[in-house]
């Protein structure tokens, strides 16, 4: 099966709210994910393959040094194939080219593998405050 990843690649909000569902095992939120993307991100990468949307990252930025990695998604039905590691790659490359000197991201305990040994993150102190 043919996967296609593109920096700023074409997706409706309807193929994204699914696939953020799926990902993060809520409930269909009909949310504006274009005027989102178009308001606060540098960009976003999509995975492709012949059924649709399959991967999905999204990359928020502060105009310059920082750039924030949020909503890495890839669809039960093709995990383990490398689409995640892919789309990091892809968001890595992209904010580098766009000259910012840092790239962040958190997560959960469960992904600390795939961030640190399959895509080059290193742990740092972090802070974090729960607004709701």
């Amino acid at each position: 099966m043919t996967i296609t990843f593109e920096w700023r690649g074409a997706a409706t909000n309807e193929e994204i709210n699914q696939l953020h569902a799926e990902g993060f095992e809520h409930a269909y939120v009909d949310d504006d994910w274009t005027g989102r993307l178009s308001r606060f991100s540098l960009g976003w990468v999509t995975a492709r393959n012949e059924q649709g949307l399959v991967g999905f990252v999204n990359v928020i930025w502060d105009g310059q040094a920082h750039a924030f990695i949020e909503d890495t998604l890839v669809a039960h039905r093709a995990r383990r194939q490398g689409i995640g590691k892919r789309l990091l790659a892809v968001a890595t490359g992209k904010s580098k080219e766009a000259g910012c000197e840092w790239l962040h991201v958190d997560f959960d305990d469960h992904l600390k593998s795939f961030y640190f040994d399959a895509c080059g993150f290193r742990p740092t102190t972090a802070g974090l405050i729960q607004l709701r």
